[in-house]
């Protein structure tokens, strides 16, 4: 317990700079922390799979170049609809989510770092919308109702995440039946190298705690998750060298889109689990 609470104050001590930095700069400059590589935000987020036009309409100050990916792009959001961002950083995702269930739905946000719901209600000011809300928590214990939420996004966070499992419990829970989860997320594709696991830089800059692909499909069964579909992104590759040029990562981990449904099936159905194990195209 005493190293995971090193650990995740490490990382939240990292994405307190990642926030306090983007404060104070007035260059669209990435921090060089997490999901970064040290370009600009935008010329990040464009490789990752925003479009400019959605990085053009958001508030300056909102997009941190950090992810893996564009979560909201697989997500087929709906007007009128309850979203929910796990480590909602800057507020960037929120606010775009925002532009899609319009007037009548509703966004919240949640992150473990007080500068960063310092910065994201900052951003929410220059944007004057009244149903977005930003919360301070923690992804494995969620400030949020039992099933009341439609869908649950996130970019490059749940990899973080020292209980991987009670992040899926959670997102199960506040789901109503028949929401999805649309993630953006590092997954590793062979297990990782011991010293890569422990290395608490690379575990803040979303790699050392990467989950192996079989495991995280287990994780989303075991939380009730049926129509589970892992992806790897097509740039994936050209995505990771971008981060640890020097350290050939990409042939441990990946961008994955990872998406899941809340149906009606109770937690830890073991027939289903077993049916899963024998036939990959058995409910899963």
């Amino acid at each position: 317990m005493k190293d995971k609470e090193k650990i995740r104050s490490f990382i939240r001590e990292n994405y307190a700079d990642v926030a306090s930095k983007n404060n104070n700069s007035k260059e669209d400059c990435c921090s060089g922390s997490c999901c970064c590589g040290g370009r600009s935000n935008r010329d990040v987020s464009v490789k990752i799979g925003y479009l400019e036009e959605d990085i053009s309409n958001s508030p300056s100050g909102a997009n941190l170049g950090l992810g893996c990916g564009n979560p909201i792009a697989i997500a087929a959001l709906k007007e009128g609809e309850t979203v929910l961002d796990l480590g909602s950083g800057g507020g960037f995702d929120c606010f775009l989510v925002r532009n899609k269930v319009g007037d009548i739905g509703y966004v919240i946000g949640v992150d473990m770092t007080p500068e960063m719901i310092k910065l994201s209600r900052e951003n929410l000011e220059k944007t004057g919308y009244a149903n977005v809300e930003f919360r301070l928590g923690e992804i494995e214990h969620l400030p949020v109702a039992d099933e009341s939420v439609d869908v649950i996004i996130s970019n490059c966070v749940i990899n973080l995440s020292l209980d991987k499992q009670q992040v899926f419990n959670e997102a199960f829970r506040v789901l109503k039946s028949g929401g999805r989860i649309s993630v953006s997320d590092i997954v590793a594709t062979k297990r990782l190298p011991e010293e890569a696991k422990h290395d608490i830089k690379l575990i803040a800059g979303c790699i050392g705690g990467a989950e192996y692909v079989e495991d995280l499909r287990n994780m989303l069964l075991d939380a009730g998750f049926t129509d589970i579909r892992l992806a790897p992104k097509d740039n994936s590759e050209e995505i990771i060298k971008s981060w640890f040029p020097d350290m050939n990562i990409e042939e441990y981990v990946a961008s994955y889109m990872i998406e899941a449904l809340k149906g009606r099936r109770k937690p830890h159905d073991t027939e289903h689990r077993k049916c899963c194990d024998a036939d990959s195209n058995c409910c899963c």
